[in-house]
């Protein structure tokens, strides 16, 4: 539920920051929010949803399969996780990401390019991303979706929190 006191932050935000370029993520949908922008402000980025995983462990299951024709390389580093696929020829097919804090981990740039879309490849990034998070600890997950992804996700077992709106100072 919304409150008078979020629009006074958002407005008091917006109205202060000058600066062009600067970003300003918020969980509320996006016709209360372009109300509150102040002067030079914007929408941008479309509809997206603040998601999490069931908050449960994860449980271990057989390592995802790799679709044929195609390779999957991971890497860690300072605690990021990647996740890169390529196709037979090494053309980007998809990549992730996914960082883990505490006990919660964040999935961030999935991305399936639109010539390799629909052979699993998202599917097979959540679920190695989601291995690498329990292999450190993690037992909840949270990320930012587009509708594409979101259907998705959802599938997946992972839930809408609450709508995510972004603006932008231009």
């Amino acid at each position: 539920m919304l409150s008078a006191g979020d629009e006074t932050v958002v407005r008091k935000i917006t109205e202060n920051t000058a600066a062009p370029g600067v970003w300003l993520k918020t969980p509320t949908p996006p016709e209360a929010v372009e109300s509150w922008l102040g002067p030079g402000w914007s929408l941008a980025g479309g509809p997206g949803f603040l998601m999490a995983a069931p908050s449960r462990p994860i449980q271990a299951e057989a390592p995802p399969a790799i679709t044929e024709g195609y390779r999957l390389d991971t890497w860690t580093r300072a605690g990021l996780t990647r996740a890169l696929v390529r196709s037979a020829d090494g053309a980007f097919a998809a990549r992730g990401q996914v960082a883990v804090t505490g006990s919660a981990y964040v999935v961030d740039q999935v991305e399936t390019d639109p010539a390799h879309q629909r052979r699993g490849l998202g599917r097979l990034l959540m679920r190695t991303l989601a291995e690498a998070a329990a292999g450190q600890g993690a037992t909840t997950g949270v990320l930012v979706a587009t509708p594409e992804g979101r259907a998705l996700y959802e599938t997946l077992g992972w839930h809408v929190m609450s709508p995510l709106t972004s603006a932008v100072r231009n």
